[in-house]
């Protein structure tokens, strides 16, 4: 292989590898993201479960969530 052509794909290889772990950080920081907004819908899920719950023992009616978790 001449020089110029072992430089260009040294420069090749470089670049790449750059775009790689750029893609990485990039990917992890939507992940990042992704679990925090399931975080916060399974906070908001427990809170109304609650409200539920209540008003069903109130009500004294089945607890169709309750149903689900027994299966």
């Amino acid at each position: 292989m001449k020089p110029e052509d072992n430089s260009f794909y040294e420069t090749t290889l470089r670049e790449a590898k750059n775009k790689i772990e750029i893609i990485d950080a990039k990917i992890e920081e939507e992940l990042a993201r992704v679990k925090e907004t399931i975080n916060a819908l399974q906070e908001q899920k427990k809170a109304v479960r609650l409200i539920y719950d209540g008003a069903a023992a109130i009500l004294g009616v089945d607890n169709e969530f309750e149903k689900e978790e027994d299966r």
